[in-house]
């Protein structure tokens, strides 16, 4: 199977600075983020998806209904593409990095999980689509951190990963199983 993961547009949280990791807290994308998810289904115009899934926020679900504009295959909600859980909601950025920036990978905030944790659940996400999904291309829209913790299963260095970075509305295609 061949994913097509896409962080969300802009949002307003990634304009204030502050975490969300809570989805039923409604924080949508920016005017400017609905133009970042513009532009990226203009350049998927060509790509033709057969399945595509959206974490439960509502940033990643406005993102998916923009790209699929153009695509026939219906949005499906899946919890495992979530944002990395934290128990930090709206607490700036910092706070978070700061806790985490000794050991990126192990350490897991008191009501939260570990990067280690996400990509378990990213592991289970991505194994059961392709089992379903076999030949299929599929667009996931999802979140920084989920999508480093997908790349992360495929490296040889996790480490290096998970202090990389993603742009809004940029995405990275994987072949899974690799």
């Amino acid at each position: 199977m061949k994913i097509l993961l896409v962080r969300h547009g802009e949002s307003d949280a990634n304009v204030a600075d502050r975490i969300n990791d809570d989805p039923s807290r409604l924080v949508n994308l920016t005017g400017h983020g609905r133009a970042q998810a513009e532009a990226a289904a203009s350049s998927m115009s060509e790509m033709r998806f057969t399945h595509a899934y959206a974490s439960e926020f509502p940033r990643a679900r406005q993102t998916a209904e923009i790209l699929l504009r153009r695509h026939a295959c219906p949005l499906q909600i899946d919890a495992r593409i979530n944002e990395r859980r934290s128990g930090m909601d709206g607490l700036p950025v910092s706070v978070f990095n700061d806790l985490v920036r000794h050991d990126p990978l192990r350490i897991k905030p008191e009501r939260g999980e570990s990067f280690l944790e996400q990509m378990e659940r990213l592991r289970s996400f991505l194994d059961e689509i392709a089992a379903r999904h076999r030949d299929g291309t599929v667009l996931a829209v999802s979140h920084e951190n989920p999508i480093l913790a997908a790349q992360a299963l495929m490296a040889d260095d996790p480490e290096q990963i998970v202090r990389g970075s993603i742009a809004n509305c940029a995405w990275v295609e994987l072949v899974w199983p690799c």
